[in-house]
């Protein structure tokens, strides 16, 4: 299961899964259903669930919906994930608690779902960090503090679901070129800032994270959790 599949990084990442055997659900508020073509193109089962996670509901009874349809996920990667920008004094509390119930209770509230299915059964949980897990940022106040909170949550969570059998585990992106830097890349001061950081001198792709979260979800990671793993080009060595 791969939530904010309908475009970006979890586009990329639930195809780099199906490619490497899985079979696919994919979440979010709209299909994509070119997605959903190629992964069955490739022989694998596919199946989307139309679910806001911004909706506690909906978030509660996703692994239940996907269990309904026969498509109970031994592999959950927690993608879904919104940025909102405002000066300090324009930050409403509306602004607050849009991001932080996506991206970090719906988190909370499917891996707790997940869990209980997958009691002594196993498992993966992968979550989308980002650099603002580990920098302040500017403008972002809900993002970086649900980035930093999901590297929390992934450590808490590692610790108690490791008796299961259920790894988990992080990934933080760099700078990729999403929807949600469109922004950034736009603004020619804050593009030249951000690229005279990254020592590989580019922006990532989505594709840069198929590797990560292949890795993250096989066996080759039978002994990993708890971790996040940075996929940045090098920015957090610069």
């Amino acid at each position: 299961m791969v939530t904010g599949a309908s475009r970006g990084l979890g586009e990329a990442m639930a195809l780099a899964l199906a490619e490497a055997g899985a079979n696919i659900v994919g979440v979010a508020r709209s299909e994509n259903k070119e997605l959903m073509a190629k992964v069955e193109s490739l022989g694998r089962k596919a199946l989307w669930i139309k679910a806001d996670l911004g909706n506690r509901e909906q978030s509660r009874t996703l692994i239940d919906s996907a269990e309904e349809e026969g498509m109970l996920p031994d592999i959950l990667v927690n993608n879904s994930g919104i940025i909102r920008r405002a000066e300090l004094p324009d930050f409403s509390e509306e602004l607050w608690d849009e991001v932080m119930e996506i991206n970090l209770s719906s988190i909370f509230v499917i891996s707790k779902s997940f869990a209980s299915h997958r009691a002594d059964k196993g498992g993966r949980i992968i979550n989308t960090a980002s650099m603002l897990s580990f920098q302040g940022g500017i403008r972002v106040f809900s993002y970086t503090a649900s980035k930093t909170g999901v590297v929390g949550l992934t450590r808490i969570l590692a610790n108690e679901l490791a008796p299961s059998g259920i790894t988990v585990n992080a990934i933080a992106p760099g700078y990729m070129a999403t929807d949600n830097t469109a922004p950034l890349r736009q603004d020619d001061k804050r593009n030249a800032e951000i690229m005279a950081r990254i020592p590989m001198g580019r922006w990532g792709a989505p594709d840069d994270l198929s590797g990560a979260v292949v890795f993250l979800a096989s066996d080759a990671s039978a002994y990993v959790t708890g971790q996040v793993l940075a996929v940045d080009g090098g920015w957090l060595s610069r």
